[in-house]
């Protein structure tokens, strides 16, 4: 499998992009288009890294333009999301696991912002304010504005939305109490991950529990109860003696909020996952 990076600064005008980049890449022209239209070409604009996806576009001299390519990653056929609730500022989606929130400089259709412009057939701005782990599945908000962008991340950073999730992890969790909370600091930093269970599986020796989070560190949840010794079932890099072949069990299931908008308290939420 195929995989490089060119970082190239146009020196004299170009007919196409397309035509310039097989010629630096030694790959066909139609390798290049469907690399381009997966988001694998960057241009920059005015201080700004953009994704060039039309093939005919023009290169001027001073031009600067990256080209990341990999091969296995352009083949992925990206799991679709489903729209939940379409609230004209924002929208609200159910991921599904396997799908990124936002690409990489390796391409973006692998990713929910890409598929949401897709599916609004490329007529309104998309803004992720807010991520989940690309193995887990369940309800994500996506902005359709720098301002709706900015007023949701402020909900987000001030802890004002209410997050729920539902996990399933190795052992009887509630061997020391249905409720509990997790508090040890990540990369020197504060968490505090809360979690009341609501069945254990003795044949399976598995606990199912929703979960709230104050705080969002990276991949807290799964790391927080890897720590004490109770591994989210399905995880492919934490814990030992939970990988099964249903994948990740972790669901964002239930996102509350004052909607900054209409001012009405709002919530959204999808059935937990088998």
């Amino acid at each position: 499998m195929k995989r490089f990076s060119l970082q190239i600064t146009v020196e004299m005008p170009v007919g196409s992009v397309s035509d310039f980049l097989a010629g630096h890449s030694g790959l066909s022209k139609s390798r290049v288009k469907d690399a381009m239209n997966k988001g694998a070409v960057l241009i920059r604009k005015k201080g700004k890294m953009l994704r060039l996806r039309r093939a005919t576009a023009r290169l001027n001299p001073g031009d600067r333009i990256e080209f990341h390519y990999d091969e296995g990653l352009l083949a992925i056929i990206p799991p679709s999301p489903t729209l939940i609730s379409d609230q004209g500022q924002y929208s609200v989606w159910h991921k599904p696991a396997g799908l990124l929130a936002q690409g990489s400089l390796y391409g973006d259709h692998c990713s929910l912002a890409r598929q949401a412009e897709l599916f609004f057939g490329c007529k309104r701005e998309v803004y992720p304010v807010h991520r989940i782990d690309r193995e887990a599945s369940g309800i994500m908000l996506l902005a359709h504005s720098p301002q709706a962008a900015a007023r949701l991340s402020g909900l987000f950073r001030e802890n004002r939305i209410v997050k729920r999730y539902r996990v399933v992890v190795r052992g009887d969790l509630a061997a020391q109490g249905k409720k509990g909370f997790i508090d040890l600091p990540l990369d020197s930093r504060p968490a505090r991950t809360e979690y009341e269970v609501s069945s254990y599986d003795p044949a399976a020796d598995t606990s199912d529990a929703d979960v709230f989070i104050s705080t969002g560190r990276l991949h807290q949840i799964r790391r927080h109860f890897d720590m004490i010794g109770h591994p989210v079932m399905g995880d492919p890099r934490y814990g030992r003696g939970n990988k099964n072949r249903q994948g990740l069990r972790l669901s964002a299931i239930s996102l509350s909020f004052l909607c900054p908008f209409s001012r009405r308290a709002v919530a959204f939420s999808i059935p937990p996952a088998d």
